[in-house]
């Protein structure tokens, strides 16, 4: 009896299964979201440019992004996410190298000012996304969530310090992470999307000398 040839998915005779990764198809939509909002603002992100930079169809986009608004939630979430994966590697070097707490934290905070190119586009997407929370409350919840996160571990950085000498024991770690997340947020804003030499030290500066001030002591883990 005859037997047709097995087909696969994609309808070519005897192929495998094409196997499509969706998170990476969505990556690569919002990393041209990301790019369009550095170069051009966010009232240039539409789905046509939008498809366009990613170098794939408008139907591409509109298969995984029904909106505006959910590729912006979408590509922010993995900004803060990239962002979020380097403090965690820093982390994990200032164990290996036994380094005290105040210098990751003072690193980490680092990471959301807009000081070199790589963070000013990490700021502008930021910035977008913080302008779209006013009238969409999806995402002004994700905005919340984000601070309570990295405010969670600033608390717990600073109770470790208490732990090991370098915070004083009265300190309260919630009030503490409030402070230098707060600071951090506001020196980000005071900066924009294209702070001068100076003006990136001086925040630089300032951020080191809050935690400083937090992390005075001198941590007993590693004597």
């Amino acid at each position: 009896m005859f037997k047709p040839p097995a087909r696969s998915v994609d309808g070519y005779p005897g192929g495998m299964p094409k196997v499509v990764d969706h998170q990476a198809r969505r990556v690569q939509v919002a990393d041209a979201v990301q790019e369009l909002i550095t170069e051009q603002g966010l009232d240039r992100v539409t789905v046509a440019r939008t498809a366009a930079t990613a170098g794939v169809s408008v139907g591409h986009v509109q298969h995984y992004f029904s909106t505006k608004d959910e590729m912006l939630l979408f590509t922010h979430d993995r900004v803060v996410r990239k962002i979020l994966d380097r403090v965690s590697a820093l982390g994990e070097r200032a164990t290996r190298q036994r380094l005290p707490i105040r210098d990751v934290v003072a690193e980490g905070l680092a990471e959301w000012l807009p000081v070199d190119p790589r963070r000013r586009s990490a700021h502008r997407v930021v910035l977008a996304f913080l302008g779209r929370t006013i009238d969409n409350p999806e995402l002004a919840s994700a905005h919340a969530e984000t601070g309570r996160l990295i405010r969670s571990m600033l608390a717990t950085a600073v109770h470790n310090g208490q732990e090991c000498g370098e915070v004083p024991p009265d300190t309260d770690p919630a009030l503490a992470s409030l402070e230098l997340h707060c600071l951090t947020e506001g020196l980000a804003l005071e900066l924009g999307s294209e702070p001068d030499a100076d003006a990136s030290r001086a925040a630089l500066d300032l951020v080191a000398a809050r935690v400083r001030a937090a992390f005075p002591g001198r941590c007993r883990q590693y004597e």
